[in-house]
């Protein structure tokens, strides 16, 4: 199972560089509720990769025990990163909500 960095964040599919069509879209808000519901789609299917890597491993079916731990901490990083880019968007929707007018 090949790991890349990019990998990681792969999930977000709204997220593009300056040049993509994604940093002129309106501000309704619908390109960060993609790119997270993006991202926690992805968080699901790593989290199911490394849940049956974890099995197999249990059971004594898994040869090499490398990838059920490469699997297990790329979905931990995942998951912690869906979790601050979350948090991250509720307190700047509180810090919004906040304001006067």
């Amino acid at each position: 199972m090949p790991l890349s960095s990019i990998q990681m964040i792969q999930g977000m599919s709204g997220v593009q560089g300056t040049t993509g069509t994604t940093a002129t879209q309106g501000t309704d808000g619908s390109g960060f509720g993609a790119a997270l519901t993006g991202a926690v789609d992805n968080l699901q299917q790593i989290s199911s990769a490394s849940n049956e890597l974890a099995i197999k491993a249990v059971t004594g079916d898994l040869t090499d025990i490398h990838s059920a731990t490469i699997a297990s901490t790329r979905a931990q990083v995942t998951l912690e990163l869906v979790a601050a880019v979350r948090n991250k968007g509720v307190d700047a929707f509180n810090e919004i909500m906040r304001m006067q007018a």
